[in-house]
């Protein structure tokens, strides 16, 4: 059984940032956490959470920690990512769910399950998307507007050539907001 999901990021806009990802259902939700990485472009370098809910949610799948449980409800019931699989949880068409990764910046994915198809196939496979990843620790959904504002406004001030340090981008480059490599990512996504 393959699942189609919509997964995009809560709050950007102009442009907004989403992707359409076939998965198969077999998936667990730690390996559909690497789907989600790849095909945003994430670098995972942070903790993440899988749940029903924003807030007081009713249930937490994530990488249970003794030091550090990443969950946003201590009430929740706590699901181990790596054994719980997708059609554990998804069962209907338009269900919808979220994936929230760095609990800094709080990225807020919401998954919406667009389809469900009796097919057969062994990886992810992006099918469309939009809009770049925001990078990694840049102050969650303001910092990026800010970062995108600035380049739109202001690219040859100090500020934005402080960005383009960070980002290790050439002097003069303009941060690219449309970037979306379907190839690239479905090269990726063949290696998970």
């Amino acid at each position: 059984m393959i699942f189609q999901f919509k997964i995009q990021i809560k709050g950007i806009t102009k442009p907004p940032v989403w992707r359409m990802i076939s998965v198969p259902a077999n998936f667990t939700f730690l390996k559909f956490h690497d789907v989600i990485q790849t095909a945003f472009g994430w670098e995972d370098y942070h903790l993440f959470e899988f749940k029903d809910k924003e807030w007081k949610n009713n249930i937490s799948i994530v990488i249970p920690s003794e030091d550090d449980l990443p969950i946003s409800d201590p009430f929740a019931d706590i699901k181990d990512a790596s054994k719980i699989k997708l059609s554990n949880i998804f069962k209907e068409k338009l269900q919808k769910f979220l994936y929230v990764y760095d609990f800094g910046d709080n990225w807020v994915h919401e998954i919406t399950l667009k389809s469900i198809s009796n097919d057969k196939q062994k990886v992810a496979i992006c099918l469309s998307g939009k809009g770049a990843c925001p990078p990694e620790d840049c102050g969650s959904i303001y910092g990026y507007e800010k970062m995108k504002q600035v380049f739109a406004t202001t690219p040859e001030s100090e500020e934005a050539d402080e960005y383009r340090e960070w980002l290790d981008m050439d002097e003069g480059e303009i941060l690219d907001t449309e970037a979306f490599d379907i190839e690239e990512i479905n090269m990726s996504l063949k290696l998970i």
